[in-house]
């Protein structure tokens, strides 16, 4: 039956968005203030949707102190579409990727690297059952490779990286989905960080990618247009148009996580939370 009381909704994603921003998502569904029309309404190409993209991306910036050397591109497709993104523009010829193999999502994306170059599996606890994450002895890293993928949190096995693992001055890569933005990340250990919205950042549709100018030079122009960074980045993520109102709700979500004071603030709330469900 129906009910009029909000439910604890503990799923991987969707998940549980602010109260606050559903609410203010309500207020301006009809009517965005001072536009006229529904942030669905308007065109991607209007001021007013470039004010809410570009706001995004400052307060996304304003959170994570992510360097000016970094682009903060709004794909679609998902994370499962990086599985192919990433290595079709970072897996230059000639080279190897690593991944380090800790669950579902990390087996995924190994498969999807497979079909684009040589992947080397760098460390499972797939032997395990994936309980585990794997110790840093157990890595078995390729000099000079491309890049270093792994998945920081696994959300059907239950596992996650406290801390990013070491791997030298390979452009670490990750899978940040489920807990991009719950504590504080330093963006400069990354040399690639994507995450689907729908985890901690907004509704499902809009895929966040945190990139540096280093690695979108390696897009080659042979790529279609839609799969290569490098067209995403010079068109400020609106070579199509995006999930407009993705985007908005993405953005009212980071102003909603400044206001609690950031993420060393949220960071000390999940712990909170944390050692309750544990306890």
């Amino acid at each position: 039956m129906p009910t009029t009381t909000r439910i604890f909704n503990f799923s991987a994603g969707p998940a549980v968005l602010p109260l606050p921003v559903l609410e203010q998502a309500q207020r301006e569904m009809i009517s965005l203030p001072g536009v006229g029309m529904s942030v669905m309404e308007i065109s991607h190409r209007s001021k007013a949707f470039e004010d809410l993209l570009t706001g995004a991306i400052a307060d996304f910036r304003t959170l994570t102190g992510a360097p000016a050397s970094y682009q903060v591109l709004m794909l679609q497709g998902g994370a499962s579409l990086q599985f192919s993104m990433v290595p079709m523009n970072l897996l230059t010829p000639g080279s190897t990727a690593d991944y380090i193999d800790t669950g579902t999502w990390a087996d995924k994306a190994i498969k999807e690297a497979k079909r684009v170059g040589p992947v080397n599996v760098t460390g499972s606890t797939k032997a395990d059952n994936y309980t585990r994450i794997p110790r840093a002895d157990e890595l078995s890293l390729t000099p000079n490779a491309a890049y270093a993928h792994f998945t920081t949190n696994n959300t059907i096995e239950g596992t996650e990286w406290h801390a990013p693992p070491e791997v030298g001055g390979v452009p670490l890569v990750a899978d940040a989905s489920s807990d991009i933005l719950s504590r504080p990340i330093d963006v400069s250990r990354f040399g690639l960080i994507y995450a689907g919205a729908q985890k901690n950042l907004g509704p499902s549709g809009v895929t966040l990618v945190v990139i540096h100018e280093d690695l979108i030079a390696r897009s080659q122009a042979s790529l279609p247009a839609m799969l290569s960074y490098k067209v995403q980045a010079e068109n400020n993520s609106l070579y199509n148009t995006p999930n407009t109102f993705g985007v908005y709700i993405l953005g009212l979500t980071l102003k909603w996580l400044i206001a609690q004071g950031g993420l060393a603030a949220v960071g000390a709330v999940n712990e909170r939370k944390a050692r309750r469900l544990y306890a």
